[in-house]
């Protein structure tokens, strides 16, 4: 059987009606899942759904079930897709996969192309700083994420997240990186204060990872799949990381200046920016970047999976956040 004949014996199944699938195609790209868009059509009603399924290789080891309950948790409280069902078993379609609403119309800017927002960059960063401080402010109790999720203490925020990310590069480097462990011991010798409230991090929310409607406009938070409780900086450094710049230094995320990006996000999130502790997770999103990196050539190497994404977070993206922590750790030492 083909997979969209596997997915319509599934979606029959799950609707316990006869569902038709059609227009089945992959869209390129994605480094944790594969994605598919299909429409389905139940009952005489046609739905555009994308499909979220396992690959047999993949960039970063994320929680799918994590991931389709951040959905649950901020579908009808920001732009943010319907979950439909997941399957953590996925024998019907070989790999465990989930399924949601498609949000069609829009589109997602590479983060390796100049002014992708054209004359419309300031609306997108105000609406893009809003809706992370909207994530922000929202406490986790009695999301449908917070009873899968660990609640680490405010203090425990950063060793928890530098511990992981740390262990990652232990695991999977190949070579010597003596500027991202410079970094790691740089943040471990000067932790940040706690965090001023445990929230949940989306984990890559930047630039590319949202549809917009090319007027200035959200349509659709994507990729959580990295999503977890944990200090709302986190999120914040990473989305103005200069990897996403858009090779714009005078403009975060190739959008708006820094100083407006910090103050709609706290404006929005109610919470607000230490700058020490802001400055220690910019610091740490280059390590978190270098971590991914560092894994993504692995599996490149020896893991079977080609996916050319793979090897260009392996070599380009390595060597962007290399210059990114060196010339941090420079400010940080007082040597710049």
């Amino acid at each position: 059987m083909t997979l969209a004949e596997r997915l319509e014996a599934y979606l029959s199944r799950h609707w316990q009606t006869p569902t038709t699938v059609s227009d089945l195609s992959r869209i390129p790209g994605g480094a944790s899942r594969e994605t598919y868009r299909f429409d389905a059509v139940i009952d005489g009603q046609l739905r555009p759904l994308i499909l979220r399924r396992d690959p047999s290789g993949s960039l970063i080891d994320t929680d799918r079930r994590l991931e389709y309950l951040a959905f649950q948790s901020f579908h009808g409280r920001a732009p943010v897709p319907e979950p439909i069902v997941l399957e953590g078993e996925g024998t019907e379609l070989e790999r465990p996969f989930f399924i949601m609403s498609r949000v069609d119309g829009g589109a997602a800017a590479s983060p390796f192309t100049v002014q992708p927002y054209g004359e419309h960059a300031q609306a997108i960063g105000e609406a893009f700083f809003t809706a992370l401080g909207a994530i922000a402010a929202t406490p986790p109790a009695g999301l449908p994420l917070a009873a899968d999720a660990p609640m680490p203490a405010p203090d425990d925020c950063w060793r928890v997240a530098l511990d992981h990310w740390a262990k990652v590069i232990e695991t999977d480097e190949q070579h010597p990186q003596p500027i991202v462990r410079a970094a790691i011991r740089r943040l471990r010798r000067a932790p940040p204060p706690p965090a001023s409230a445990v929230r949940v991090v989306h984990g890559d929310y930047r630039t590319g990872n949202f549809l917009h409607d090319g007027q200035g406009k959200i349509l659709a938070i994507l990729d959580w799949e990295m999503v977890h409780l944990g200090d709302p900086l986190e999120d914040l450094a990473w989305a103005i990381d200069p990897l996403w710049g858009h090779y714009d230094d005078n403009r975060v995320a190739g959008m708006i200046p820094r100083s407006e990006a910090l103050a709609i996000w706290s404006s929005a999130s109610g919470l607000p920016i230490d700058p020490e502790g802001l400055a220690w997770w910019e610091l740490f999103s280059a390590v978190k970047g270098q971590a991914i990196w560092t894994s993504a050539a692995r599996e490149y190497r020896e893991g079977g999976f080609k996916d050319p994404v793979l090897a260009i977070s392996g070599w380009y993206t390595a060597r962007r956040h290399d210059q990114i922590l060196a010339d941090r750790l420079m400010r940080l030492e007082g040597l710049s």
